[in-house]
């Protein structure tokens, strides 16, 4: 008996390793043809590979050559030679941050990254997600929204989009959360500007609302006046932060017949969105606030359905 079940499994066995050889996932009953072990057949279906964010793809523990996934924050197909995770058209992915040297790329831009104190910021004003025009608001709809200055998508390629504070959160109210950053990364709080101010100025107060700090906002400023007025007063970019004065967008008050939102400020000043919305009945934020004719850095609390430029900071 003992004999004969031990044959029956050897037979089994042997059926199953020639059952499975070959796979084909169809409808139409068909074998894979000979030089294939698996063949996926479908007319209206498409081969869905794992999804995961660039962090967890570089966290994958000794990626055996070949292997395939899709980066949802590159949204590219990425596999592994063996070295280096690359993207489809064959660009490397890097491997861990590392602040000031590293870049970041997220939606097919990339970003550099600058270190500040002990602060890892983008270096370049976030340019994520759709552009609407200042007829249209924007609205939690699941699809990132953002302006371009005069609605001019070429304006968003350098200075980056403008966006109210609930599109910037992606409609949480929690400092500090991710919003529309990639992963990693997050909208900084008023208290993370604040260290990032301290640092530039130790004597600055950075928790009033005022012109604060002698020369803060011109560490923080792009020289030259490329991207600023001239005479970009008090510029050095000592930080490398390279603040671009990248302009607003408000609600438009004294046209009923006109857009929605206006531009304003182009070249003359900036300002940076902060993640704390709890003040004046939770309908403001403070923002962070930079002008071509002086070296301050201003703190302030806006509206939050003015638009914004965004850096992310690093978790």
């Amino acid at each position: 008996m003992k004999q004969i079940l031990s044959f029956s499994m050897l037979l089994l066995f042997v059926m199953m390793q020639q059952s499975y050889a070959q796979v084909s996932i169809n409808t139409d009953g068909a074998n894979p043809p000979p030089s294939a072990m698996l063949e996926v057949k479908s007319t209206d279906k498409g081969f869905l590979p794992p999804k995961m964010t660039n962090a967890q793809m570089l966290a994958i523990s000794a990626p055996v050559s070949g292997i395939v996934i899709y980066n949802t924050d590159l949204q590219s197909l990425c596999w592994f030679d063996g070295n280096n995770w690359l993207q489809v058209t064959g660009t490397i992915v890097p491997g861990p941050l590392t602040c000031g040297v590293s870049t970041v790329v997220y939606q097919s831009v990339t970003y550099h990254t600058v270190l500040i104190g002990t602060q890892c910021w983008m270096k370049e004003n976030l340019n994520a997600g759709n552009m609407i025009t200042s007829a249209v608001s924007s609205s939690n709809n699941s699809i990132v929204e953002k302006w371009c200055y005069d609605d001019d998508a070429a304006n968003c390629l350098t200075y980056g989009g403008l966006y109210t504070w609930d599109e910037m959160m992606q409609y949480s109210s929690t400092p500090g959360s991710q919003g529309i950053c990639p992963s990693g990364w997050h909208i900084p709080t008023d208290a993370e500007w604040c260290t990032m101010s301290l640092y530039l100025d130790a004597g600055m107060d950075c928790n009033t609302n005022q012109y604060s700090g002698t020369d803060c906002g011109g560490k923080m400023k792009e020289t030259g006046t490329t991207h600023w007025f001239d005479p970009n007063t008090g510029a050095t970019n000592s930080s490398g932060f390279t603040a671009l004065g990248a302009g607003d967008t408000e609600e438009n008050m004294m046209d009923p017949f006109g857009p929605l939102m206006t531009f304003s400020g182009l070249k003359g000043y900036t300002g940076f969105w902060s993640s704390n919305g709890e003040f004046q009945s939770g309908y403001s934020s403070a923002v962070r606030l930079i002008w071509s004719y002086d070296a301050h850095l201003a703190r302030n609390i806006l509206p939050k359905t003015y638009g914004w430029s965004v850096r992310c900071l690093k978790n």
